[in-house]
């Protein structure tokens, strides 16, 4: 059976990544800023609610020109430079098959003015590591950007170009979006001029794995371990060039920011994923005023989503019965510790909103900032209890995260871990890795098929010589959000997910 790809949206080299081969962006993003208080307070305001039922006007159904006029002269082009040399980690390119070298490499990809005087939506990985960066407007006026802030977590960015009363997006409501809705993609696919597809809205709140990748300069960022993913999916057709463009409803407001696809091949192959417009106007928001994020944490811990529904059954519940976020662990002197919550409570809705996955919790955690307040309703003994939890900022529960056993963390684990033997380090051309030497039952190891004689060669983005550097970037772990990049027995590259919390 051949194994799907997950394909970052900007020009391409290919990283293998959820058992099969994912080309990420050899253009590096930049990074870049939001609008002034008065152009952009939008950004900062509470999303309208609008629970009716296709919020897109269904008499549009079907006719794409309204939204097609109302998008494109909001988006741009996007071309980047970066010195390839000077941001790649050989002994990642070593482990993973990617390709090395020197000199100048050009990238592209797509982005959304978000307001006239010139700040762009685009994503991080569009800009990231860029040394320059271009916009090129519709009526092809070019302007060099300055890079105003970036989120790896959310695979998101802000630019800005000099420049006023320029056309802008109108910010539509992700929340109300609805599967099966049209949806119409505008970008620079291939560097191709302004380019409009139309397709379905597929799926919501999906997670793909793609967010915590490594950097491609081998080290793990500070904010590197908090992704967050709850994408809209969708099969308009989009490809290689479309990152950071515009996914639209059928009046061409805004509804997400599309960033990668799922793809046997590089190129479009039915599933593309976009970031909901609900938690880039949050980002984007905080980028503006602060050129940074400012995550309000829960202090929880709960399966990751591709494990979720076995750990479920595992407990003896029925994920089709009994839905919500099973909560694993919670960390002492968190949000979630003063609010009363333990390990063994199903979150079923946070601010009255009904929760069917971890990235939807995530999303909704994702949306607040430190001293928030979220209203929580969950289940325990098969009775329904509501609290109420304050955010804490990331430095409260990194705090908090320092004092956690690291053996709870292995036990979750539920592995051990040797030095990686010379021999095979000399077979297998890697310059670090470390070996797996046992899978103890019901741990995640075991529960998402990782064997004895993997061998562990980054994670969240760092490379793993010994296993006291496990035991290090365990703890270091922000939120508890660790990735793993690793070879199987057979060969095969993968990627896998531990999610210690939000």
């Amino acid at each position: 059976m051949r194994k799907s790809t997950i394909l970052l949206l900007s020009s391409s080299f290919c990283l293998l990544q959820m058992g099969g081969v994912s080309c990420t962006s050899k253009q590096t993003p930049d990074e870049e800023s939001v609008t002034e208080r008065a152009e952009t307070a939008f950004l900062a305001q509470d999303t309208p609610a609008d629970d009716t039922p296709g919020s897109a006007a269904s008499s549009d159904i079907g006719n794409f020109v309204k939204a097609s006029k109302a998008a494109t002269p909001a988006v741009v082009h996007i071309k980047t430079t970066y010195s390839a040399s000077a941001n790649y980690d050989e002994s990642f390119g070593q482990a993973y098959g990617s390709p090395s070298g020197g000199g100048t490499a050009m990238g592209s990809g797509s982005g959304v003015l978000i307001s006239g005087n010139g700040y762009i939506a685009t994503n991080n990985h569009v800009v990231e590591n860029a040394s320059a960066i271009e916009v090129i407007l519709p009526d092809n006026r070019r302007f060099a950007a300055e890079l105003i802030g970036r989120d790896p977590n959310t695979d998101l960015a802000l630019i800005k170009i000099k420049a006023d009363n320029l056309p802008s997006i109108k910010l539509g409501n992700s929340d109300s979006v609805q599967v099966g809705e049209w949806a119409v993609a505008v970008g620079y696919p291939f560097s191709l001029n302004t380019t409009v597809t139309a397709g379905i809205i597929s799926a919501k709140a999906r997670s793909i794995g793609i967010i915590n990748r490594p950097s491609r300069n081998g080290n793990a960022e500070p904010s590197g371990n908090l992704g967050v993913e709850s994408f809209i999916q969708t099969d308009a057709a989009i490809n290689p060039g479309n990152s950071g463009g515009a996914l639209v409803n059928t009046n061409g407001e805004l509804i997400g920011i599309n960033s990668a696809i799922a793809s046997q091949t590089g190129s479009y192959a039915g599933y593309a994923f976009a970031i909901p417009v609900n938690l880039a106007k949050k980002i984007l928001g905080d980028l503006r005023e602060y050129g940074t994020v400012k995550r309000g944490l829960l202090g929880v811990s709960f399966p990751s989503p591709n494990a979720e529904a076995q750990y479920l059954q595992q407990q003896g519940l029925q994920p089709g019965v009994v839905k919500g976020v099973y909560i694993t662990g919670v960390l002492g002197n968190s949000a979630a510790a003063a609010a009363g919550l333990q390990e063994g409570d199903i979150i079923q809705r946070i601010d009255g909103m009904q929760l069917n996955s971890s990235a939807e919790f995530s999303e909704r955690i994702a949306r607040h900032r430190p001293g928030d307040t979220v209203k929580l309703t969950y289940l325990r003994d098969n009775k329904t209890r509501s609290t109420s939890a304050t955010l804490k900022g990331e430095e409260a529960l990194a705090t908090a995260k320092g004092n956690t056993n690291l053996d709870k963390i292995y036990n979750k684990l539920g592995a051990s871990f040797s030095p990686l033997p010379g021999s095979l380090k000399q077979q297998l051309n890697l310059q670090a890795g470390v070996l797996v030497t046992d899978v103890r039952q019901g741990g995640f190891f075991d529960q998402v098929g990782i064997p004895s004689g993997t061998i562990i060669a980054f994670i969240n983005g760092k490379s793993i010589k010994n296993p006291q550097d496990i035991d290090r970037a365990l703890l270091s772990a922000q939120n508890g959000m660790i990735q793993m990049l690793a070879i199987a027995p057979d060969g095969s590259r993968v990627v896998f997910n531990f999610s210690l919390g939000a």
